[in-house]
């Protein structure tokens, strides 16, 4: 005992002697160092969660306030159409205009503008001509719009038809050329026939017939018939395919020689938003999301 206690210590020791008061200042720097760094990390973490919190009130709140706003003013649009003989034809359009272009997306505005032409028909209905040309003006440029939206997720095509080979045929009908359409990894066959047209009115009469490929899950194929107008809008007015996908035929151009129609595809979820998925396509939408 006395030998090791009288042994000269070597650089070692020295060395644990002056690191040994060194290691507790460390840790309390460490442990010091830690807590101002995860209390930077906590009130940066809380600064986010403040403003990500303020960001999505100030959003809610704007949304509400132009829901609201968007509320009365359909409200005081609406009942311009629903009282009877309220408002000349000039205010009657000026409202369907204003319908047009704010709620185009979630309303059926065809029976409106229906209404106005009939209006126009009449023999007391002053400045037709000019009234019929906003009509048609809004309707082409609404269809445009939302053909241009729905072209984004989906796959369009166009065709030109012969009026003139349309009446010859009668009954029959012309058929245009087909489309084979692939959207979202889904195809089908799009087919058009043209059976009558209403140069007075400016409208067709079409029938639509659209085949799954045969390897398809679900290879049933889907047939309508329809008039096509000016007044057909591609979100509203759109036949449900049995893939899940929309089909609407719309009218491009109309002349006494000829027509233009364009056809779009899309999902479903794009149409309009009074358009609810049936359940049959809410259960096919789950298998496959389930099988990914």
């Amino acid at each position: 005992m006395a030998d090791t206690l009288g042994k000269p210590k070597d650089r070692w020791d020295k060395l644990m002697i002056v690191l040994h008061p060194m290691g507790g200042l460390l840790t309390a720097v460490a442990v010091t160092s830690v807590g101002i760094m995860g209390s930077q990390v906590l009130n940066e973490r809380q600064a986010l969660d403040t403003n990500a919190r303020l960001y999505s009130e100030l959003m809610s709140r704007r949304e509400e306030s132009e829901s609201s706003l968007r509320k009365d003013m359909f409200v005081s649009i609406i009942q311009t159409f629903l009282q009877p003989g309220a408002g000349d034809l000039d205010t009657k359009v000026l409202n369907l205009e204003l319908l047009a272009y704010n709620f185009h997306e979630s309303l059926n505005l065809k029976p409106l503008f229906l209404d106005i032409a009939r209006r126009l028909d009449r023999p007391e209905a002053k400045d037709r001509q000019a009234f019929r040309a906003r009509l048609n003006r809004v309707a082409r440029e609404i269809t445009a719009k939302q053909l241009f939206a729905l072209e984004g997720h989906g796959k369009s095509f166009r065709r030109t038809v012969d009026l003139e080979e349309v009446r010859r045929q009668g009954r029959s009908g012309v058929a245009l050329e087909g489309e084979s359409v692939a959207v979202g990894g889904k195809q089908c066959e799009v087919n058009l026939y043209v059976l009558d047209s209403d140069p007075e009115a400016q409208q067709l009469r079409v029938r639509l017939e659209v085949k799954a490929p045969e390897n398809a899950q679900d290879p049933a194929d889907t047939r309508a018939e329809f008039y096509l107008g000016w007044y057909d809008f591609p979100m509203i007015d759109n036949t449900r395919l049995a893939n899940g996908l929309r089909c609407a035929v719309t009218l491009s151009n109309f002349s006494s020689a000829m027509a233009d129609l364009t056809t779009v595809c899309f999902p479903g979820e794009y149409a309009s938003l009074k358009d609810r998925p049936y359940y049959d396509e809410v259960i096919q939408k789950l298998q496959e999301a389930t099988q990914k």
